[in-house]
């Protein structure tokens, strides 16, 4: 049984968030009170990330290990949240990889306007500086699909034990498609119906996963993800937003 305490905190987790959108997603929740789980796969980077946010007087931030592609880890998470906190009220799923090898000087050469790349038109025009290989494809997917997948499969039991109603955040970021799959699939699924399941693109966001091309600040893109993890209950569900605003998928 979950004390007094335990049932108005409202705790979170923010996979692969030691720095870019994900590290703002923990700023930005933690300010507002959140107990936040920072989540990242290198250990060093992920304490280093929490202790920045410790420095900035957030000291509801903590830091837990996870690989999205380790079972183990994985597992691990889930029986610190159970034991620690016994319930989890918000789950971003924030963490991506690119699916691709960029020759990033090449890739500045080009100087591509930013218009072309949220109308799709770069596509063509940097063939040249990106491979795809067997190697990144797998990881691509093992961690924007399966990943996700298996994190939140993971994590629904806690979820369920939320007293504010528990919520899903996917965002999607450059792997829209693998991270829709994954949005839509399960929210057929009866057990999931009291879940908040949301797919949000942050927008064109200056980050490392889209070799800094983008031209929006980090606290722009986070903004949608948090708030749709603090949506009251019966808020929409199930929808796709661009940035704060629901879309056309």
């Amino acid at each position: 049984m979950m004390n007094e305490k335990q049932s108005t905190e409202r705790y979170a987790v923010v996979t692969g968030a030691n720095k870019g959108i994900g590290f703002e997603t923990v700023r930005q929740l933690a300010v507002l009170g959140v107990t936040v789980l920072l989540t990242a796969r290198n250990e060093k980077r992920g304490t280093e990330a929490v202790a920045s946010l410790h420095g900035l007087g957030l000291s509801k931030v903590l830091y837990h290990q996870l690989d999205v592609q380790d079972p183990q880890s994985i597992q691990a998470l889930a029986d610190f949240i159970q034991t620690r906190f016994g319930k989890l009220d918000m789950l971003v799923n924030n963490v991506g990889a690119s699916g691709v090898v960029v020759d990033e000087d090449g890739l500045r050469a080009l100087n591509i306007d930013p218009a072309s790349w949220l109308s799709g038109k770069a596509t063509n025009l940097v063939q040249d500086v990106m491979i795809t290989t067997y190697d990144k494809a797998i990881e691509c997917l093992n961690t924007n699909y399966y990943g996700v997948k298996n994190v939140t499969r993971a994590l629904l039991p806690l979820l369920q034990c939320s007293t504010s109603g528990g919520r899903i955040v996917n965002s999607t970021g450059g792997q829209r498609c693998y991270r829709l799959t994954l949005c839509q699939k399960p929210c057929s699924i009866p057990t999931l119906e009291f879940l908040q399941r949301n797919c949000v693109h942050p927008g064109h966001v200056d980050t490392d996963l889209n070799w800094h091309t983008g031209t929006m600040t980090l606290q722009e893109g986070a903004q949608g993800s948090v708030m749709l993890a603090l949506l009251p209950q019966g808020g929409p569900s199930g929808c796709y937003f661009d940035r704060t605003q629901v879309a056309e998928f």
